[in-house]
């Protein structure tokens, strides 16, 4: 959520910043509630103190076993329905500001681009796309033929977007989580397990409630209370400090979490998105940060560069984007996707998207930290990144590390928990 003193000092620079992302903006109303809300707020403040006066005087001659004149009393009871009344009137104001406010996006970083995909920005790649001496098969084929998923089946099961791991296709997709988890460990990061179930204030904290909350499973139950089926593990990290005062010494705090991801919309049934590129369900371990504002410049590309070094570290060719305003969410100021290449595609797909939400989701959560020797609370500032999520990378990887003799070389970090040099 944005700061209300950002658009009252400098409504035309915010708005600017904003139709990076939005297609129009009007501060309008949301000033002349923000002019009301303060009137009402001195007025309220004159009626308590003439009350106060008042009082006082009327406790002073009880005191003196004086008489007191009614009228006093009457003019108190006034005064207090007036404040009744100016304090009613605050709430709706401060109600049509706070829902206005909630329905912005994060404004980009400076740096951003206006736009969406055509504007995003390949900043490096690493490796060659793999060239093949042979007719590669795509990853479907290839799949199907080492009996790694069971596509129809997870159909039958579920219905579509849904898949079977099987076999050593279960078992690579177990190493690769395993690879991500052990590699985050060594990184300093703690491991956490969250629920998958949440309540509506963690969608709201994360940014994606009241707007997207229709892009999300719900939890059809007897008192659900408005929870849902988590569609990344960040909706869960990013809450885990919600409603908490931090100290200075406790940040940065690093968290991953291995979940499933459950998603709504999965994409349509074109050769673009086949198989299991775009599921309602795919498994994902997610990188989180809680960190200082001076700090989370550093954080980002430290998260960016442990996504790219669990690519490098099993050989695959990718490249990171950094993304026009219009392709990073609506809770983040700065995003660099990390796309694989997916060589039957003939294009790149994202497998981690690295962002800094700055204090946008902070507001939401009144998550703040208060500095060494100081009473004064800021707000934090929170990161994330995919660390990876598997539903692009195995397809990829299957792709990239295709034989001629229709085998597949198993990257040597996850042979000994496969158990194989090749699927054969």
């Amino acid at each position: 959520m944005l700061d209300i003193n950002l658009i009252r000092n400098n409504p035309e620079k915010v708005k600017a910043s904003l139709l990076k992302k939005m297609d129009e903006v009007d501060f309008t109303k949301l000033l002349e509630n923000d002019q009301k809300r303060r009137n009402i707020l001195v007025e309220v403040e004159s009626l308590k103190n003439q009350r106060n006066t008042i009082s006082k005087k009327v406790g002073e001659l009880k005191s003196k076993k004086l008489a007191v004149d009614p009228s006093l009393f009457d003019e108190v009871n006034s005064i207090s329905s007036k404040i009744e009344g100016y304090e009613k009137e605050l709430l709706a104001t401060e109600s049509d500001m706070n829902t206005f406010l909630q329905s912005l996006p994060n404004p980009p970083d400076d740096d951003i681009l206006p736009g969406g995909k055509e504007n995003n920005q390949v900043i490096r790649t690493f490796g060659e796309k793999p060239k093949f001496d042979f007719e590669p098969k795509n990853h479907m084929d290839l799949c199907k033929m080492h009996s790694l998923i069971d596509y129809e089946r997870g159909v039958k099961l579920s219905g579509n977007g849904f898949w079977i791991y099987k076999g050593y296709g279960a078992m690579l997709e177990w190493a690769l989580l395993n690879y991500f988890i052990e590699n985050h460990i060594k990184s300093g990061y703690e491991f956490m397990l969250p629920p998958h179930i949440l309540n509506y204030e963690a969608g709201f904290t994360a940014g994606q409630f009241p707007k997207f909350q229709d892009e999300v499973f719900k939890v059809d139950a007897h008192e659900s209370r408005g929870q849902f089926m988590l569609p990344t593990a960040e909706t869960a990290l990013v809450n885990v400090h919600r409603d908490e005062i931090l100290k200075e010494d406790e940040l940065p705090k690093k968290y991953f979490a291995y979940t499933p991801c459950y998603r709504v919309e999965a994409g349509s049934a074109g050769t673009s998105e086949r198989g299991m590129i775009r599921g309602h369900q795919f498994n994902k371990v997610e990188l989180f940060q809680y960190t200082k504002p001076e700090d989370s410049d550093s954080a980002h590309e430290e998260m960016i560069s442990m996504a790219e070094n669990l690519l490098r570290g099993l050989g695959l060719h990718y490249q990171v984007s950094k993304l026009a305003a219009r392709d990073c969410s609506a809770s983040m100021a700065r995003t660099y996707d990390v796309e694989i290449w997916i060589p039957s595609m003939n294009e790149y797909k994202e497998v981690s998207s690295a962002s800094n939400a700055r204090d946008y989701q902070a507001r939401r959560g009144m998550m703040r930290f208060k500095r060494n020797n100081s009473k004064k609370t800021e707000y934090l500032h929170t990161l994330n990144a995919s660390g990876l999520a598997t539903s692009r990378l195995f397809p990829a990887l299957i792709e990239q590390m295709q034989q001629s003799d229709g085998s597949i070389l198993i990257p040597e970090p996850l042979r000994k928990w496969v158990g194989l040099d090749y699927i054969k």
